[in-house]
């Protein structure tokens, strides 16, 4: 019933850039919250960057001038730009939404995940 579909995920070299998508379903009709986590092998998941509603951000520091976080709220979409990818940018990453529903009811939602691998 609610969904996120995230696309963008994959292999590149370090220095290189990847652009991450997440699109919630169209059902979360008031999102609050919407932005990346990621999580490395052995791990615990971790911010990446989140942007609310209205518009304010927060990146994790490691991400800092290298990520740049947007979103299209008439598209229920949030990207990430990640640039001058680094190996220790390696991990799974998972789109995260929360907000309103049909019903009323207030979810947190998560995608599935995307895998993202920096080589050196």
């Amino acid at each position: 019933q609610v969904q996120l579909a995230e696309s963008g995920g994959g292999l590149v070299q370090a220095g290189g850039s990847l652009r991450l998508s997440c699109a919630a379903s169209r059902n979360m009709f008031s999102i609050n919250v919407m932005g990346w986590y990621r999580q490395a092998p052995g791990k615990q998941r971790e911010l990446v960057a989140v942007c609310t509603s209205g518009g304010s951000t927060n990146y994790a520091d490691s991400v800092k001038g290298r990520f740049t976080i947007s979103r299209d709220n008439a598209k229920n979409t949030v990207y990430v730009q990640m640039n001058s990818l680094k190996p220790e940018d390696t991990a799974v990453y998972y789109c995260y939404a929360d907000g309103f529903v049909s019903g009323g009811r207030y979810l947190e939602v998560w995608g599935q995940g995307t895998l993202v691998t920096v080589s050196s």
